[in-house]
């Protein structure tokens, strides 16, 4: 029998789930809870490390449930008492694409992991959960923990410089982007600001986002490298930055992230934020973006502008990759009997849970790739990395190529629905 995650990305009402007192269950302020996530192909093992406490709690004051379900690793957390879910987030991890790679066939590894959630007022259950290959959801670790626990850590957080390039909001009701600084020097910290301006400009001018240019903040947290860069492996070239960021991931020339996700948070934690955007200053071409993880790219490539905004699709609303030509380090990233959790792909087990009622009237699905079609929405097979077996909304999209001049109506609803969930 085949799998399905149930998705509608008709608009969520935000008004039949999620909707909890904050001001009984928590304080103003963020529990961050570190773990390693290690395991191989088929296993999966929580460790936990530490919890501390950091001062801004980014997110909406109502909107504490994710109703949204998207995210291969969900945490949630109970009320211990009454047993009530109080909050819940989904998210992506280089651990779970990891899982996918043939590496993980052989040995197996371990990956630092970043929960966060408001402080608790009393003691919360806290469940961590991973989306299966079989389309379920399986419980992976559980713990209590108690807000007076005397080992979390409550030191003051990173001494580092920022800056609010846009945006004069109350951070409970705006989108709050932390950019930070990697292989940037202090006497380039001009350079990163400057970057920051250019890129969060091009963001805006896109929609859904210059709709809601008013309702997002940007923040430049200055990160200090020693020496400008990153390393490229594969060439022989390291740089010593703050957040050990490195191209040739998975042994992909052009995937460029970190591994190193304590570092990014604590610099993270500086100011609210409820995305984090690592720029890398580079002039290489090259990113990466997991959802709720963080989303990276190059400064300084003629087609930042495009990677830019494509990682950031994924890091933010967790658009899937629409493209199906371009090499991969994934083996059987979606298997076809189970529904991608993703909103702009689909493999049809279940077609009416995506964008089936945003289809254009009198459109073939499958739909052609003919010219007549290239403003429609339809069936186009093709994406998640295969040409077969998997289908996408719009014949181009800016998660389908550096073409596009713009996210395809289903992924811009898709990063609407994101914004309001966290201004409201």
């Amino acid at each position: 029998m085949k799998k399905t995650i149930i998705l509608v990305l008709a608009f969520i009402s935000l008004s039949a789930e999620g909707q909890v007192n904050f001001d009984k269950y928590f304080t103003d302020k963020t529990l961050r809870f570190d773990f390693m996530l290690a395991g191989d192909h088929d296993t999966t093992i929580a460790y936990p490390l530490e919890m501390k406490e950091e001062p801004f709690y980014g997110g909406s004051l109502n909107n504490l449930v994710d109703p949204f379900h998207y995210g291969n690793l969900r945490y949630y957390i109970y009320d211990t008492e009454s047993g009530e879910l109080i909050y819940s987030r989904g998210y992506g991890s280089l651990f779970q694409e990891w899982q996918t790679t043939a590496e993980a066939k052989r040995i197996s590894r371990s990956f630092y992991e970043v929960a966060t959630l408001p402080f608790p007022k009393n003691e919360v259950r806290f469940v961590l959960k991973k989306y299966m290959k079989d389309g379920s959801l399986q419980k992976v670790y559980e713990t209590l923990i108690d807000p007076g626990d005397y080992f979390i850590r409550k030191e003051p957080v990173k001494k580092a410089g920022h800056v609010r390039i846009a945006g004069n909001n109350d951070h409970h009701n705006a989108v709050d982007l932390a950019f930070i600084a990697e292989g940037y020097t202090a006497e380039e910290m001009d350079k990163f600001h400057d970057d920051v301006r250019r890129l969060s400009s091009i963001l805006l001018d896109y929609e859904p986002f210059r709709q809601y240019r008013e309702s997002i903040n940007i923040w430049a947290v200055d990160a200090i490298s020693d020496e400008s860069g990153t390393d490229v492996p594969g060439e022989g070239i390291y740089r010593k930055t703050v957040l050990n960021s490195s191209f040739y991931t998975f042994g992909l020339d052009r995937y460029l992230t970190t591994f190193d996700i304590k570092s990014v948070r604590d610099y993270a934690a500086v100011v609210p934020y409820d995305n984090i955007i690592v720029l890398i200053n580079s002039e290489r071409y090259g990113g990466g973006g997991m959802y709720n993880y963080y989303s990276g790219t190059t400064s300084d490539h003629m087609l930042t502008p495009q990677v830019f905004t494509h990682e950031f699709g994924h890091g933010f609303a967790g658009l899937a990759d629409e493209y199906y030509t371009s090499d991969v380090a994934y083996e059987e990233f979606y298997p076809f009997d189970v529904e991608p959790w993703e909103p702009n792909i689909t493999t049809l087990v279940d077609f009416g849970s995506k964008w089936k009622d945003m289809t254009d009237r009198n459109i073939p699905t499958p739909t052609p790739p003919a010219h007549e079609y290239r403003d429609k929405i339809g069936l186009f097979e093709g994406g998640g990395y295969s040409a077969k077996g998997i289908y996408r909304p719009q014949i181009d999209c800016r998660m389908k190529s550096n073409e596009a001049d713009s996210f395809c109506r289903v992924c811009r609803e898709a990063l609407r629905q994101m914004i309001e969930f966290y201004i409201k």
